[in-house]
């Protein structure tokens, strides 16, 4: 078994030496060999695009778009400098109308005052210390019926600007509207809790009250034994 397989050995080393020396004469280079590698390295490289044209491509890339980004950001900065100038703006504006308001508020209702001091003026004038005696009567008269123009026109004024009195004979006592002055007993047809008597008139402004009423509110009497 030893010499056969010595034999078989030298058979392959042989052939291996025959091939390359047929390689030889023929002038080809041997499989695997170092030339052959460093020529099959050298066609790779030589196909291939240099390496720098890489950088410089993605360099130009990058400066296009920080170019871009730029405008981006210059355009941007200018919305924001409009907007934070348009906000500012806005706020005087409004600053200005709240403070107008204040103000201006109740002017319409100073206005509509106005005509009222015009009735109640002309009816002063009416009284005077050089008046007659024999016209006393006929002054009076006057004043009487500029009392009457003079109330006609508050309530006109009242009513136009939501300013309703409040009369709540009757009504049920409520602390959100009346104040209680004192208790009273309930009369004839005058039902315990309720207001007996006005006092001092109340007075609401579009619903809300502005000033209580001051009442007297009936209670149940006591029965004596």
């Amino acid at each position: 078994m030893a010499v056969r397989s010595l034999w078989a050995g030298r058979l392959r080393v042989q052939r291996l030496l025959a091939s390359t020396a047929a390689w030889d004469s023929k002038g080809w280079p041997l499989p695997f060999s170092t030339a052959t590698q460093r020529t099959a390295g050298e066609d790779c490289r030589s196909e291939d695009p240099p390496d720098e044209l890489g950088p410089s491509l993605t360099e130009r890339a990058l400066r296009v778009k920080a170019i871009k980004l730029e405008k981006e950001v210059q355009d941007l900065t200018l919305r924001y400098q409009r907007a934070v100038a348009d906000c500012e703006n806005i706020r005087r504006r409004t600053q200005r109308c709240v403070e107008d308001a204040k103000i201006f508020g109740i002017q319409s209702f100073c206005k509509d005052l106005v005509e009222v001091a015009d009735i109640l003026e002309k009816t002063t004038e009416c009284i005077s210390e050089e008046s007659e005696p024999e016209n006393q009567k006929l002054t009076l008269e006057k004043v009487f019926r500029g009392l009457l123009l003079l109330e006609a026109k508050l309530k006109s004024v009242f009513a136009k600007h939501g300013l309703e009195k409040l009369t709540p004979i009757g009504d049920k006592y409520d602390p959100h509207e009346h104040e209680l002055i004192c208790h009273v007993p309930a009369g004839v047809g005058v039902q315990p809790g309720t207001v007996a008597l006005v006092r001092q008139d109340g007075y609401k402004l579009h619903g809300r009250t502005i000033r209580l009423a001051r009442v007297e509110v009936a209670v149940e009497s006591q029965r004596r034994l």
